[in-house]
């Protein structure tokens, strides 16, 4: 599982970075500040998680079940919290409505703090 967490996370890292330059150099000729301004949170929340799974998976005082609820909870909350980000800055640009994808964002948000939340415990339990 370390190694599935560390690989996952170093290509979502990348991924984070090729995304966030699209918004920086691309978007923002297609896209009004608002919808570039969310777009960015959406990049910064799946690097700073992207982070953290990378970190987790280096670390050996943290249970193996622990981790990968861990690494399933961030992972839902980068794909509901950070894409419908993305879906919805895209909105102005796209031929279909997104909104429908409005639903996701706190899912998503409720997924990352879930996962911090149990990362605490963990790591308060351990020896």
């Amino acid at each position: 599982m370390n190694k599935k967490i560390v690989v996952t996370a170093a290509i979502l890292a990348a991924i984070t970075i090729a995304i966030g330059a699209f918004g920086a150099h691309g978007l923002k000729k297609l896209v009004d500040a608002s919808s570039l301004a969310s777009f960015e949170t959406g990049v910064r929340y799946q690097m700073y998680h992207a982070l953290a799974l990378f970190v987790i998976g280096l670390t050996p005082s943290i249970s193996e079940i622990l981790k990968r609820r861990i690494f399933w909870l961030f992972i839902g909350g980068i794909v509901l919290f950070s894409g419908s980000i993305y879906i919805l800055s895209l909105q102005e640009v796209l031929l279909f409505s997104v909104k429908w994808s409005a639903f996701a964002t706190p899912l998503g948000g409720l997924s990352f703090i879930i996962g911090w939340v149990w990362l605490a415990i963990g790591v308060f339990k351990s020896n």
